[in-house]
Formats: structure tokens, sequence, C-alpha cells
């Protein structure tokens, strides 16, 4: 506690003995009167004036929570002021009926909705918007049952003795209910807030004590302003004041929200049970005989009035649910989507890594018989043999060179392991890959038609494995339509913090999409691939952080996509971006490999 909040109390402390002194000493008298009443006034402005600058200070639904405790002061404070004018003032007694009474009414219904907000736990925007909703749904309720049971008898059918009885009763059970909540969560905080709380918890329980002994004194015609009675409640008003001047120097934390908390579901269950309570309401007013029929009128159509607009409330919140519920079930969707797509990944990824390591340790193994049966097929074809001797000879060598070139694409696939990157323009690769491969394209009479963004930002990769790839989807495009030829569409473009790029052609297509990226895969004939370049380039774009996606287009053909991070910032450690021909140069020189159908 600071040392200004420990003056502050030790003020409020020596104004509740002061004015005990005067009641003790005293008699009833006008200067008696305007002591308590100022007394009072000045209580609960200083209260509101220490409640105001926390809620300033807090953040989130803490400053919410002191905002609304402020606004039940300030409605406190405005009965106290016309308390006070009457008495002081114009030095009449307050009249009964008094029309200050709802004012007094309605301080607590902010309070209350302060307690709902929870303040000392962490909530989630969602849970906040609902918990307003189900504020909205008890201070209506609230305003209802004031208007039930009380203004009737103020202004329809004027009747004082039923009016107070009425006022005392609901007043009661409103300072109950805000006690109760004040218990509850002083039992579930922690910290200074549980300190807090404790703290209006008394002043709550001293208020509600002292008005009403003050009513009852009221009633028995023995109370005066400035009279003993007064004290507790000068007790409770300075007390508020002090758990201001206390909270403003105490550093109040949230408490993290654990998985078994079910922080607002019972201000939604006093909400709904409230509603089911207006129907209860009708009956009883209905057949009640003994009321008079303008108040029975005024009661039912209160009543109706209040129903509907609750009605409204709780469409609304209903409305809300229903969007958040459709929320979830879309993510819900995505995340199934995402999860199985992962998985897809996942497998294609143990896939690689298990034939990886399989062919890393029996591709060199298969070089040395190959190179030798090669050999010795060269051997047996250049001596005196028959045509037919040495057209099988000749074969057995085709035959030999074909495999050595399939251990040669394994060993290339099992060697794509991490490799320094720097920050590549993917269309300069796609340009090159474009141009590698004209004479075949242009052979097959297929068209190349490039839409490639000005504004593409690069991505960081290795540029000669990245040039494969682009090399391995042309040439599986230039494959699908070498016999009929056709048009070969790339694009590329930014999409938020990735790029894409796209091979469309218009060939056939393949019967089984979700396979091409299997290793072996292949729908070309026997001799025509292993099966192997599609694999590889999967195997390079996820080394990349990427993704490659293929499908069959609805007009026709084969799309390729693929997607890869764009880099930010075109420089890493120091070092100039190089250019785009540059580029190009450094992937066709590094190029070793032919393409891997």
């Amino acid at each position: 506690m600071g040392k200004r909040a420990q003056i502050w109390i030790l003020g409020f402390v020596g104004l509740v003995l002061v004015q005990a002194a005067l009641s003790l000493s005293l008699r009833a008298g006008f200067g008696l009167t305007v002591f308590s009443d100022v007394v009072q006034c000045l209580a609960l402005l200083c209260g509101v004036l220490f409640f105001a600058p926390i809620s300033y200070k807090s953040h989130g639904r803490a400053r919410i929570f002191w905002a609304f405790m402020a606004l039940g002061l300030v409605f406190w404070l405005a009965y106290q002021i016309i308390w006070t004018h009457y008495e002081v003032v114009l030095r009449l007694d307050v009249p009964d009926p008094f029309v200050g009474d709802v004012v007094l009414f309605l301080h607590l219904v902010p309070m209350m909705a302060a307690l709902a907000l929870q303040p000392h736990a962490e909530q989630d925007q969602w849970s906040t918007k609902l918990g307003a909703l189900d504020f909205a749904l008890l201070l209506t309720w609230w305003l209802y049952l004031y208007l039930f049971a009380v203004i009737p008898w103020q202004y329809v059918y004027t009747d004082a003795p039923q009016y107070d009885h009425n006022f005392n009763l609901i007043y009661l059970a409103e300072k109950i209910f805000f006690l109760a909540g004040l218990a509850v969560l002083w039992r579930r905080s922690s910290g200074y807030w549980r300190l807090i709380y404790a703290h209006l918890l008394g002043a709550g329980a001293v208020y509600a004590l002292s008005s009403y002994i003050a009513n009852w004194a009221i009633a028995r015609k023995t109370y005066y302003s400035g009279s003993l009675f007064d004290v507790p409640l000068l007790v409770s008003m300075a007390w508020m004041g002090a758990t201001g001047a206390l909270a403003g120097s105490l550093p109040l934390k949230q408490k993290a929200r654990t998985n078994g908390e079910t922080h607002g579901v019972w201000v939604t269950r006093l909400g709904m049970i409230a509603l089911c309570t207006l129907p209860l309401f009708a009956a009883v007013c209905a057949f009640d005989n003994h009321l008079p029929s303008s108040v029975r009128t005024f009661r039912l159509v209160a009543t109706l009035s209040t129903m509907l607009v609750m009605g409204v409330m709780v469409f609304f919140k209903q409305h809300l649910l229903d969007r958040e519920l459709l929320g979830l079930l879309r993510t819900s969707q995505e995340s199934f989507e995402n999860l199985k797509r992962l998985q897809t990944q996942l497998v294609q990824s143990e896939k690689l890594a298990s034939l990886g390591q399989l062919v890393g340790g029996a591709a060199h193994e298969l070089n040395n018989p190959l190179a030798a049966m090669l050999g010795y097929a060269d051997l047996l074809a250049s001596t005196s043999l028959d045509e037919e001797q040495r057209s099988l000879a000749e074969k057995i060598g085709q035959q030999v060179r074909r495999t050595r070139t399939l251990v040669s694409d394994l060993l290339s696939f099992a060697k794509q392991v991490p490799t320094e990157k720097t920050p590549v323009d993917l269309n300069t690769l796609v340009q090159t890959a474009v141009k590698l491969s004209r004479p075949q394209l242009t052979a097959r009479n297929i068209n190349v038609d490039s839409d490639l963004d000005a504004n593409l930002p690069p991505v960081l990769g290795d540029s000669n494995q990245l040039l494969q790839v682009c090399l391995h989807i042309v040439n599986n495009a230039l494959h699908a339509m070498a016999e009929s030829g056709g048009s070969l569409r790339i694009t590329t473009q930014p999409d938020g913090n990735r790029v894409t790029v796209e091979f469309a052609d218009n060939g056939p297509g393949t019967p089984e999409p979700d396979r091409v990226f299997d290793p072996f895969y292949t729908t070309r004939p026997v001799g025509g691939g292993a099966g192997l370049g599609l694999s590889a380039c999967y195997g390079i774009i996820q080394e990349h952080k990427g993704r490659i996606m293929c499908h069959n287009r609805p007009e026709g053909g084969l799309s390729v996509h693929i997607e890869l991070p764009a880099v930010v910032q075109v420089k890493t450690n120091g070092r100039q971006q190089r250019s785009p021909e540059e580029d190009e140069e450094r992937a066709s020189a590094a190029l070793t490999l032919p393409p891997t159908p």
C-alpha cells in the first residue's frame, strides 16, 4: 500500500469519527443535517474521483469494471445530492414517494455489471461480448422489476405505504444479489484482486445493513439526518472510497484461465432464469383481483413490452452463437483438410526418405558390375561376329546403358540434401527452362505462353535445384503433348507472403493426379522414363519449405502449382543480390544432370 493511500484511508477514518462524535453530542437540527449530508456527498465524490482514474489507467475488461463501479457511485452520489437539495437548500422533508429512489435503485445495476465482467480472470473477446449481452438481459430484468413493483404505486395509483414496502423489498433483493456476486468473485479470485473484492464485500454488507436499519428507523419516526443511524451509512461510503484509494496503489493482475473454469456461465443462467420469470409475473398480475385495474393494466403492458425486448436480445445472442458455431465448423473442416494434406505430405516424405536411403547404398554397388557388363558387351560387339550375334551384343549394351542411366537418376534422387540458399528470381528460372527446352518444344509444335509478374518478389533457394524442377515439369508437359502438339501456359504471381508458379498444359492430363509424386509412378510406356522426375521435384520443393500440387484442369490438360515463401529482404549477410542475368548464367552453368522424366 502506498503512502498516499494510507493518508486517504486515515482521512476517511477521521471523517467517520467526527460524524460519530457529532451524532452523539448534538441534537437534531439544521447544522447537523447540513454536516451529515455534505460529508456523505464528499465521501461518495472521493470514491468517484478514485475509481475513475483507475479505469483510465487500466486496460481491457478491467477498465470497464472500474468504469462501471465509478458509474454506480455517480448514481449513488446523484441520489445523495437530490436528498441534500431537499434538506439543505429547500429545507424540506424528503417526500414519500421520493423521485430520487429510482436513482438509488439503479446505482447497484452498473456495479453488478462490473462483477459480471470478472476482471480478475482472463477471458477471450468472444466471452466478453456474450457477457455484455447477458448483462443487458439482467439490466432489463431489474428495470422491469422496478417498473412492475414500484412505479405503479408512485405514478399510476399512488399508495405511499405500498410503495415503501415494495421498494424496500426489491432494493433488499438487489443488495443481496450484489453481495452474493461479490462473495462468489472473492472465493474464485486470488492475490490483490481477492483483497479488493473483500473490501467491496465488506462495504456493501455494511451499507445493506445500515440502509435496512435506517428504513426501520424511518418507519418508526425515529430517524433524522445526522443521527447515529447515519454513522454506519457513512462508514460504507467511506469504505468504498478507501477501497478506491487502495486499488489505485496495487498492481492488479489477471489470473490465467484454466481448462476447468467456466467463467460467465452463471451470468448466462441467471439471464435465462430472469427471462423465464416474466410469464409468471404476468400470470400473477392477471389473476390478482385485488389490484386496481390501472395497476394491472400497467403491469401487463410492462411485462409484455419487457418480454419483447428481452426476446429480441435472446434472438440476437442466438444469432451470434450461430455465427460462431458456423465459423468453428468451417475452421474444423479446414483443419481436417489441412490434416489430410499434412498426412499425405508426411507419407510422401517418408517414401522419399526411405527410397533415398535404399538407392543411396544400392546404386554404388550396381555401378561396378554394370561397368563390367558394358565393357564386356562393347568388347564382344567388336569381335568377329555375324550380324545376328552383333545385333544381340549391341542390344545388351543398350540395356546396360539404360540401366546405368537409371542408376545415375537414382543417385541424383538420393543426393537431395539441403544446400546454401540465396535470393532467386523465379521469372528468370522459368525463362531459362523455356529457353533450354525451346528446340524440343518447337519440334513438337508446342507453344509456350508466359504470364510472369514483373513485381514478383524473390524466393530463398538453390537456383540449380529450382531450375531442375522447372525443367522436369516442362519436360513432362512436352512428352504429354508430343503426338498432337498443344500449348503450355506458365504463370507467376505473388500471393501474400508467398510466390506461386503454375504450369498448365492442354494435353490429355493424368488418370491419377494424386499419385504423380510417388516414386516410380509413370504413365509412359516401358523405356520412356523411370517415374522419378516429379518425385525429385516434390523433394526439392519440400526442402525449400514450399508446396507442389497437381490436378487435372476442367477444360482438359494438367496443372502443376508450386508455392514458395517470398523473401522480404533482398540482402543476406551483407552480400548484394545478383542480377537476373547473373542468376540465369549461374543456374545454366550449375545444371549438370539432364531432366529426369
